[in-house]
């Protein structure tokens, strides 16, 4: 199919979302790095004049990629939080909330291990989204991203359940983060990257069984 050919088939959204899809599958390889605007538009067969339809400049594709990237870093940390419910058929209420916490870390690193080009993208500043450097937390349309919130509702759920008094909640998730997160920046950047993946998973395991002790001590 020609170039031409192809820019007449997408009409309304489509192309919008077939960039999108474009910028995920060379995330998925490539991270951030690999979000040039002529090469996810000439993946898709359109010319970069395209693009500007439906996003500004490059810096708002690349955003539109990290919101999916975050999808799917949220779905991957739901997975295991149904996982760890599995374990424990019948638990109290405490127990579940502290399995489902164990399970939003878990989730988080795992998919950082197993995906880090998207893993990479997903966790994009807003300068970063530039080439500018630090800023604050991607966000899009003013959503808050979703792996963040699961973290958020897994700690509420904890002091609903009684797992974690409310003089411990405050700013728990910002602890949480910053560890969970250092470790998978160790993990996928750092002095751990390309260690065995077994003994990455046990170090992982015990982070944050670490974390949730000591929320609950």
């Amino acid at each position: 199919m020609s170039q031409d050919t192809r820019s007449r088939s997408y009409h309304h959204g489509d192309l919008r979302a077939a960039l999108v899809e474009a910028g995920v599958r060379l995330a998925r390889e490539g991270g951030a790095g690999a979000l040039g605007l002529r090469v996810v538009t000439r993946s898709v067969g359109v010319t970069p004049n395209a693009a500007y339809r439906h996003f500004a400049d490059r810096r708002a594709l690349v955003l539109a990629v990290a919101a999916e990237a975050q999808d799917r870093l949220a779905h991957a940390m739901r997975d295991r939080m149904d996982v760890a419910g599995d374990d424990a058929p019948g638990a109290d209420r405490a127990a579940r909330a502290v399995r489902n916490l164990r399970g939003v870390g878990l989730g988080y690193i795992h998919f950082a291990l197993r995906e880090p080009g998207w893993f990479e993208v997903a966790i994009l500043t807003r300068d970063e989204a530039d080439g500018e450097g630090d800023g604050p937390p991607v966000t899009v349309d003013d959503r808050v991203a979703p792996p963040y919130q699961l973290l958020l509702d897994a700690l509420d759920e904890m002091v609903a359940a009684g797992a974690l008094t409310p003089e411990r909640r405050v700013n728990a998730e910002w602890v949480c983060w910053s560890m969970v997160h250092g470790f998978a920046d160790l993990a996928t950047r750092g002095p751990l990257k390309g260690q065995d993946r077994a003994m990455v998973d046990r170090l992982a395991v015990h982070v944050v069984d670490t974390i949730v002790d000591e929320l609950k001590s």
